[in-house]
């Protein structure tokens, strides 16, 4: 043991220490090593030049701005199959965003009010309630529309006449837009755009600040958002009808094109050739704007460049993305539908719209850039559904391929059940792939085997029919092997759901079309199969890594990455936050 007293120990103990801080002070890396101790009280601190120093800039925590971009019936193979001829927006959603190629639908009910109430909430039907576009209604013995409101009033914009009302009321769960509204005391601003109310309200929710699709050749809006001054006075300075008279042009050069030059198959709207060019002058080609008019200019690129540039002075007019919270914008484009319906996915016109897309695309982000600042905002990018191939073309593939008409499949049905004495007629409606039954028929064949069988086997009959579930089959969401009963039962909601629900076999197309009459499109959508299912979702932007991912998503997983990017909690969800595509 040493023999050295405390006071000798001390003072060595003193000494080393100063060494050691004057070793500390000569070496280069002194001023980290002082950062990272423990901070001196602010009275023994000198104070220091530095401190004058132009504060750093950092990045905003939240999104200023988020976008939300939907392309009614654009099919996830699209952006594989036309990149290559995309400069614009759509190319830069793919060169800049996070593209996740494996994105479909899990559910049967592809339609436009159920896709952007599934985009909006990240839930599926059978928990959001919008089923269909429109359903039977049991009470009233009558066809609904998803967004009719028996206690709002449309009002019109520019003098448009209107009639109805409409809402989100029949939606069940809140839309990420009015969450975000609500979680942030109010300093959101919501915005949507469509050309259809069940598309601009969906994405909107129950309350918003400016809610707008056309009708009456003119926009329109609900008592439930109300009119905001400024798409009045744009709708008063760009009426529709100045585009009476203009012409769609192919923009592709020659041999630039994937198909044939008249689609097989089409049903072109009315006053419109198979071919290009396709003119804008209604059914008479008179000089005032008619019906026709405002079908063919809903078909055409001018409504997605109206919709852009309604989108561009919302955010002028309201500062969206400039104030002290995270604004909403959404915008559906419809006319891809349009052309979808008329002319199938392997047509020109579809080619060429994307190309106009993409243009309208690029100057609406060059515009938010201008407005909000490049990297302050995020958009998630979708569509509803896709859609089926044109029968008439499928069937040149040699593939089983056709209609079927649920008209005759009806008569079928009832016949099957005339010597069961049940009410005549026995089925109230066929919308779709629902059989709503007539009130207690449905009850009693539950509890006659015999009947139902012949039900069923009277619809399996059908030329083009797979498979015929009933409503217990899918209550609750069943575990089972089956891919095709799972997509059913995510679209079954109690009450709203049919009774009996009619499969199609694939490539076969169901056509509401009365007997006798032919049908006035050339496809449709609405069932459980990849081509309906399969559709783009890309982010870009604010916290979004660059990339594309293979994971198997769903656009119910929108929602939940955007409330995680903007730091709120959805009220229920099936979808899940993609964290594979935010930056850390």
């Amino acid at each position: 043991m040493s023999n050295q007293g405390p006071k000798h120990i001390a003072r060595t103990h003193r000494a080393l220490l100063h060494f050691i801080a004057a070793i500390l002070a000569l070496s280069p890396t002194a001023g980290s090593l002082r950062a990272q101790a423990p901070k001196a009280s602010p009275a023994k601190t000198a104070p220091t030049k530095n401190l004058a120093a132009a504060p750093v800039k950092r990045a905003p925590a939240r999104p200023k701005l988020v976008v939300l971009l939907v392309v009614d019936q654009m099919r996830g193979d699209y952006v594989d199959k036309f990149l290559p001829q995309w400069t614009g927006g759509l190319r830069r959603l793919v060169d800049e965003g996070a593209w996740f190629r494996d994105a479909a639908y899990p559910y049967a009910a592809t339609e436009t009010c159920v896709g952007h109430s599934t985009i909006s909430t990240g839930s599926f039907p059978a928990s959001h309630a919008m089923v269909a576009n429109a359903w039977w209604d049991r009470e009233t013995q009558k066809m609904v529309t998803c967004t009719a409101d028996p206690n709002a009033k449309n009002s019109g914009y520019a003098g448009v006449s209107t009639k109805g009302g409409d809402s989100a009321w029949r939606m069940e769960i809140p839309a990420f837009a009015e969450e975000l509204k609500f979680q942030t005391n109010g300093a959101t601003r919501v915005v949507t755009f469509s050309l259809k109310a069940r598309a601009a309200i969906t994405m909107a929710g129950h309350k918003a600040d400016a809610v707008t699709w056309a009708d009456g050749g003119g926009w329109v809006t609900s008592s439930v958002y109300d009119a905001v001054p400024f798409v009045e006075q744009y709708a008063n300075a760009h009426p529709i009808k100045k585009d009476y008279g203009k012409t769609w042009t192919r923009s592709l050069p020659d041999g630039s094109y994937w198909y044939d030059e008249k689609a097989t198959g089409a049903v072109p709207p009315e006053g419109w050739e198979l071919t290009f060019p396709h003119p804008l002058r209604g059914k008479a080609a008179g000089n005032e704007p008619d019906a026709a008019f405002y079908e063919q200019w809903g078909s055409s690129p001018y409504a997605d460049t109206y919709l852009t540039r309604f989108a561009e002075t919302a955010v002028d007019s309201l500062g969206l993305g400039q104030g002290g919270g995270t604004d909403f914008l959404g915008v559906s484009y419809s006319s891809v539908d349009y052309v979808g319906h008329a002319f199938g996915p392997r047509s020109w016109e579809i080619q060429d719209i994307l190309v106009r897309l993409d243009k309208d695309l690029a100057d609406l982000f060059a515009h938010i850039d201008k407005k909000v600042g490049r990297g302050n905002y995020v958009v998630a990018f979708s569509s509803d559904h896709g859609v089926v191939p044109v029968p008439e073309d499928m069937q040149k593939t040699g593939a089983d391929a056709g209609v079927l008409r649920l008209a005759e499949l009806q008569d079928k049905m009832e016949k099957a059940l005339e010597p069961f004495h049940l009410a005549k007629p026995a089925i109230a409606r066929i919308s779709e792939s629902d059989v709503y039954f007539a009130p207690e028929v449905y009850e009693k064949l539950k509890h006659d085997d015999k009947a139902m069988h012949a039900l069923i086997e009277a619809a399996l009959a059908q030329p083009g029919v797979a498979e015929v579930f009933r409503a217990e089959q899918l209550q609750s969401r069943p575990a089972t092997q089956s891919p095709t009963r799972s997509a059913m039962a995510n679209s079954y909601f109690p009450g709203r759901s049919g009774d009996l629900f009619i499969v199609p076999k694939p490539y076969w197309l169901m056509d509401g079309t009365p007997a006798g009459k032919a049908r006035r499109y050339g496809t449709g959508h609405g069932v459980p199969y990849n081509y309906d299912q399969h559709v783009p979702v890309l982010f870009m932007g604010f916290g979004i890594r660059h990339g594309e991912y293979f994971d198997a998503v769903t656009p119910a997983d929108i929602a939940p990455t955007l409330a995680s990017l903007c730091g709120i909690t959805l009220a229920s969800r099936d979808g899940h936050v993609l964290g594979q595509a935010l930056a850390k």
